[in-house]
């Protein structure tokens, strides 16, 4: 009689913890498959005690994974940053502890690029403006005439992923688009001009574009590109009077104060159009709330549904390859930053 076949041995769930709100439908794959523990919305000891024995740390913006985090949880292999922005990640602390740190930057630039143009179409033709003044009863269609985006110049600071998807939206709204790359980054010149977007320089840019919008990544010094507060009130005094500026990337890269400032003065900015702020987070109402000439939302760039279930089913398939071992084939050079 030939032996039985040996039965599969059924692979060990990995241990999950979420620190951010990924697509409902991920997390109940995941839940089937992993030992997986929501620590959303708590403060920085509660997630330590959560993460002392966890493997795998998922999240998104809005959340730190600073050294003591990490020193909290020894098991922990692999972060997934399910986005593009990696500010919140301690990569030095990553390195030490032996943790891999992915991102997933792909789906989310389509989305973040379609509220770019969104806000953009917004602040100029006084879209929500228009729209408190109607549910209010007032219809004062003379005072609520805009600018075009047709024939304009759109600025792009930071013309990369993200970036570049607005340059071509804008080539196809007949915009002439300039956009620039980090001082210490390779000529772009071929690269853009495939998107369509005429490279230039930063002073350029901030100087001749009629729409400014940014989409740089949020660095601090030493760091030879840091952009930490990089439009103060000297680069901001600097762009055309009447310009509009859209920050899609970060909200640290804004001096908000000045922009309060550029848009109130005789002369300065016509509107701003923010998905990011300083200060994030419920109960947080910016200064420039107060201003008809502004449109704010809280940070909704990557929250198109289909771009959310892009991201879940490579948060799956990230914590599969890892698994298996195989994270560094079936990740690419952009996704994986340690």
């Amino acid at each position: 009689m030939l032996p039985l076949p040996e039965a599969p041995v059924p692979k060990a769930p990995m241990k999950i913890i979420l620190l951010s709100s990924i697509s409902p439908e991920t997390i109940e794959q995941l839940e089937a498959s992993h030992d997986v523990v929501s620590a959303i919305g708590l403060g920085p000891q509660e997630i330590r005690e959560l993460a002392s024995d966890r493997e795998v740390l998922v999240l998104r913006s809005g959340v730190q994974v600073d050294k003591e985090l990490f020193e909290a949880a020894p098991d922990l292999q692999l972060v997934i940053r399910a986005g593009s922005g990696f500010d919140n990640v301690d990569l030095d602390a990553a390195r030490l502890a032996g943790a891999r740190v992915t991102r997933i930057p792909g789906p989310s630039a389509h989305a973040v690029g379609e509220l770019t143009f969104a806000l953009m179409l917004s602040v100029a033709r006084n879209v929500a403006l228009a729209d408190r003044g109607v549910r209010k009863g007032h219809w004062p269609k003379p005072q609520l005439g805009g600018n075009l985006l047709s024939g304009k110049t759109l600025g792009i600071v930071g013309a990369g992923n993200i970036g570049g998807r607005v340059g071509e939206l804008g080539a196809g709204w007949d915009m002439h688009v300039i956009g620039c790359v980090a001082p210490s980054s390779p000529d772009p010149s071929e690269r853009l001009a495939a998107r369509q977007i005429t490279a230039a320089s930063f002073e350029t840019v901030v100087a001749e574009a009629d729409y400014l919008s940014i989409h740089t990544p949020l660095t601090d010094a030493p760091h030879p590109d840091a952009t930490r507060g990089l439009f103060d009130a000297e680069v901001l005094g600097r762009m055309k009077p009447g310009a509009y500026l859209v920050n899609t990337a970060r909200g640290g890269i804004v001096d908000e104060d000045a922009l309060y400032d550029a848009l109130t003065r005789e002369g300065g900015l016509r509107g701003a159009a923010l998905d990011v702020h300083g200060r994030e987070g419920e109960g947080n109402v910016p200064r420039l709330a107060e201003l008809d000439n502004v449109v704010l939302t809280p940070h909704i760039g990557a929250m198109a549904l289909e771009s959310q279930q892009q991201i879940g089913d490579r948060i799956r398939t990230f914590i599969d390859a890892h698994k298996s071992g195989t994270l560094d084939a079936e990740a690419s050079d952009r996704e994986i930053l340690v």
